[in-house]
């Protein structure tokens, strides 16, 4: 049987891999496995193609019965939200998240929000290519959809629940935020002005193309948002993906910095609020300094596969856990929902700002300080793992943690080597405490996988 998802929903290129055929098919597989009279919440980001597969996604659930519940552009951890709060017994979701402009996705959500179970997806997947689907009668098909406005009021005011609204208010922070031209501009901004900020938007109107940047925020994409973080003298800015569910931090004099190093500031401030949770979950992808950071604290490193569907469910089964993340800007934070949130994460900063009365710059320059490299190498999943053996080989001798692809832990450095699982291309991410031992890494990862090319 073939293979439809991914490490997050079903992606392509829209018209190319991703057709309204393909998405209508879905449609039924996901209506289906839902079942007769399910109530599903339905919204997308701003990519383009989101209203052709919505339609025809939304035409397989009817199809089977289900009650369908659209809510339009809205960011994802917004309709994951509502979801959980508010009855649903599942969502869809179209988006490719931080792809390129040419992809778009189907993102299917579990009744509590998070994204469905990996198993559940390859129900979903017989279903597909079996196409044993179960359209009811003609006399129980639903004719309509029922168009759900209140997501994004719900979303922002769940939000400002697990903030101190007022303190955060009475700071005054001037704050940079970067949607990258997607559905992130519909909340972030609002939050941030909900909390008595000054709020500076970039890159906000809403267009399908990304036509200033790409829409997955990194050092290189957030360059000119760095820029203007600094020159304006806001205290913070953040840079979200296409649905919103990541924030790339950007402290006052300007440094962009990982998702891996924002998360510990968080975790180290509610390592404080939380008696009795000391576990973090995060990807192998994610540096050794937050070992190195939160271990002194007693925090246990779970290190995972990388994809947050596998974080959010580990994390959901252990009473100890106190936050999960990923180093792409991914941060999860258990008392609002198991899922990356990229407005709440704003507002978790600023509140650890306004509590510590410390900037970001200060709280950034208590972490250990690695150099760091992030590539990407384009060749197909089974070259990729091949190079994976061949890095394996070369440092045998060394830690290694192979929970997906391979990391190596070495005495002042490490390197992670692993087949994407949204493109096709082979990721390597490399730190070393100085340039010239992450220079020495990286010759050592070029020679293995060359042999392989």
């Amino acid at each position: 049987m073939g293979r439809l998802f991914g490490t997050d929903g079903v992606r392509g290129i829209v018209n190319e891999e991703l057709t309204p055929s393909l998405a209508l098919r879905l449609g039924l597989a996901i209506g289906t496995y839902f079942g007769e009279g399910a109530k599903i919440l339905v919204g997308r980001d701003v990519r383009a193609g989101g209203e052709m597969i919505s339609r025809a996604v939304i035409s397989g659930l009817l199809s089977c019965g289900v009650e369908v519940y659209y809510c339009g552009l809205a960011p994802t951890p917004a309709i994951q939200f509502n979801v959980k709060e508010y009855g649903f017994d599942g969502g869809v979701i179209i988006t490719a998240s931080h792809n390129p402009a040419p992809y778009n996705g189907i993102k299917v959500i579990a009744g509590d929000g998070v994204e469905i179970p990996r198993d559940d997806e390859r129900v979903i997947e017989e279903y597909y290519f079996t196409e044993k689907f179960k359209p009811v009668s003609w006399n129980k098909v639903r004719d309509s959809i029922r168009i759900y406005d209140k997501c994004i009021e719900r979303y922002v005011n769940g939000i400002l629940k697990h903030v101190d609204v007022e303190l955060i208010r009475s700071k005054r922070f001037k704050v940079v935020i970067d949607p990258a031209n997607s559905v992130g501009a519909l909340a972030s901004p609002l939050v941030a002005k909900k909390l008595g900020c000054k709020v500076l938007t970039v890159n906000g109107h809403l267009d399908s193309h990304f036509p200033w940047r790409e829409p997955e925020p990194t050092v290189d994409t957030l360059k000119d948002t760095a820029t203007i973080v600094k020159s304006v003298g806001a205290d913070v800015g953040v840079g979200h993906d296409g649905d919103a569910d990541r924030s790339i931090f950007i402290d006052e004099r300007g440094r962009v910095m990982w998702g891996d190093r924002s998360a510990v500031i968080l975790a180290k401030y509610l390592a404080k609020k939380y008696s009795g949770k000391d576990r973090v979950y995060t990807a192998v992808s994610s540096s050794l300094l937050v070992e190195e950071a939160l271990r002194p604290l007693g925090i246990e490193v779970i290190w995972t596969k990388v994809g947050a569907v596998g974080i959010s469910r580990a994390m959901m089964k252990d009473g100890r856990a106190l936050c999960g993340f990923e180093e792409n800007g991914g941060f999860m934070y258990p008392p609002h929902q198991y899922v990356r949130d990229g407005a709440m994460t704003l507002a978790l900063m600023l509140q650890v700002m306004a509590e510590t009365g410390k900037s970001l710059a200060e709280l950034y320059d208590e972490l250990p300080s690695y150099v760091t490299c992030k590539t990407k190498v384009p060749m197909p999943r089974t070259l990729a793992e091949e190079a994976v053996k061949a890095v394996a080989k070369r440092f045998k001798d060394e830690r290694l943690i192979t929970v997906d692809g391979v990391k190596v832990i070495l005495e002042d450095g490490w390197v992670l080597v692993r087949p994407s699982g949204t493109e096709p291309v082979l990721r390597i991410m490399a730190e070393a405490k100085t340039r010239e031992k992450l220079d020495w890494i990286l010759r050592e990862v070029k020679e293995a996988i060359g042999k392989v090319r």
